[in-house]
């Protein structure tokens, strides 16, 4: 008697294999915060040590100023703990909201929420919302994140703003705007390795783009888009170098870098054609030309686009 197999999974239309490949590279988990990995015990043993060691001193001390001081320093850190505490349980409940939103109804959905259940200045519900709404519509991601006020939430935080929003005016080609805003981020306020390479993938094709590949070439090669910690933002990282490499003349890394985007899915390469080539596509602004040349060609011969359409392409 035979196993049954698995059934085989319906192959999806050049146009669906396109809309999964941009879908990919615009959605991605809300910019992950530092507290949202709370765990409340070990913050306890962190805190609650050092302030016992705190009073002991204090107490040895004659005279009322070292208890005082020791009294002061331990109601600000209970305010940090019960801070951190109420953003973490806070920043979960948006993450629930979003884990929800698998269709565009349910997007919808998930927006309404985050309108109705959280204050409009929350940054966490703020980012949510901005990634929901990138599925359908980028320009109003872009608009809600800018309501973000970078000078008003903490330096990291708004470094994530900053950075949301240059990949969104990246995908749009407005390679100036994009400069702008990830020249002012500083890369060594992030400890958290998909962090770094997050933003290093925006940075990095943003430099590239704008007359800086040497120096984007040089922060993108620290990160390794095979590093399985990298997975989900392999294509983001390869997008990026392939940018990289076609501005910096470095031809053979950028075919390179093609064949293992194309590996990944053949509709990534359809994020260099520009409008010049086909219809759908990008705005030339920041595409190199040998980069678009190389990425068409190898569309073209990955049977991922209609014969019929080359044809017409081709006439």
């Amino acid at each position: 008697m035979k196993t049954p197999g698995k059934p085989t999974p319906k192959k999806q239309s050049p146009k669906q294999q396109r809309e999964q490949a941009i879908a990919a590279l615009r959605s991605g988990k809300p910019p992950a915060d530092p507290l949202a990995q709370l765990n409340p015990r070990s913050l306890a043993l962190r805190v609650g040590i050092p302030a016992l060691i705190i009073w002991a001193i204090a107490l040895a001390i004659p005279g009322v100023w070292p208890k005082v001081t020791a009294g002061v320093l331990t109601v600000v850190v209970a305010g940090v703990i019960l801070w951190a505490l109420r953003f973490a349980t806070k920043t979960r409940a948006v993450a629930q909201i979003v884990q929800t939103a698998d269709s565009a109804e349910a997007r919808k959905d998930a927006i309404a929420k985050l309108d109705t259940e959280f204050k409009k200045d929350d940054a966490a519900a703020t980012f949510a919302k901005a990634q929901l709404q990138m599925q359908e519509d980028p320009r109003a991601a872009l608009r809600t994140l800018e309501t973000i006020n970078l000078d008003k939430v903490m330096a990291p935080m708004a470094d994530e703003a900053r950075a949301q929003r240059g990949m969104i005016h990246l995908i749009l080609s407005e390679t100036d705007e994009a400069r702008a805003l990830v020249d002012k981020i500083d890369m060594t306020r992030h400890k958290e390795p998909r962090i770094r390479a997050m933003m290093a993938a925006i940075v990095g094709e943003a430099w590239a783009r704008t007359g800086q590949a040497t120096k984007a070439v040089e922060l993108l090669e620290t990160f390794d888009p095979n590093d399985d910690a990298f997975a989900e933002l392999k294509p983001q990282l390869l997008r990026s170098r392939a940018f990289a490499y076609a501005w910096a003349n470095n031809t053979k890394q950028m075919k390179s870098t093609l064949r293992s985007l194309s590996a990944l899915n053949p509709q990534y390469l359809s994020g260099f054609i520009t409008k010049k080539k086909s219809p759908m596509g990008v705005p030339p602004r920041g595409v190199h030309p040998m980069l678009e040349k190389e990425a068409f060609e190898m569309l073209m011969r990955s049977g991922a686009v209609p014969r019929k359409m080359q044809q017409v392409r081709r006439g």
